[in-house]
């Protein structure tokens, strides 16, 4: 499988998850590909990493190449998110790779649910954990 191909609309089985992400995530904040794109700022260089027409490819489902780790540390800090979730998601997106839960088969049933809701449920599902991990 080419790095393409996972972006090909007429591939079978299409996987969107962090296209997904950067459309959703950037209609919530209201900005615009270059307003996000600016944000996009890799901690760890202080450089721009992502450039409007690569978020605007991804987002709208044209064929993009995967990115790489520090395309992913400037976009997690664009989005306002952890850059493992990123990475995850792309992986599945462009590798077809799924997460693994070894040790919990609970885990990933929680996740397949997950996928049914709404990403406002989702959300809303994701801030209560993070505040009953915070209680620990």
């Amino acid at each position: 499988m080419t790095v393409m191909s996972a972006q090909n609309p007429k591939a079978p089985s299409r996987r969107t998850q962090l296209s997904d992400i950067v459309a959703e995530r950037k209609e919530a904040a209201g900005l615009s590909y270059e307003r996000l794109a600016a944000r996009c700022i890799d901690p760890e260089s202080g450089e721009q990493t992502v450039k409007s027409s690569w978020l605007h490819r991804l987002a709208t489902g044209k064929p993009v190449e995967a990115p790489g780790y520090e395309m992913l540390r400037g976009l997690a800090a664009g989005l306002g998110l952890p850059v493992g979730e990123l990475q995850d998601a792309a992986s599945a997106q462009f590798f077809g790779a799924d997460k693994v839960f070894p040790e919990s088969a609970e885990a990933q049933a929680f996740l397949e649910d997950a996928d049914r809701l709404t990403p406002a449920q989702r959300e809303v599902i994701r801030a209560l954990m993070r505040s009953m991990n915070e209680g620990r």
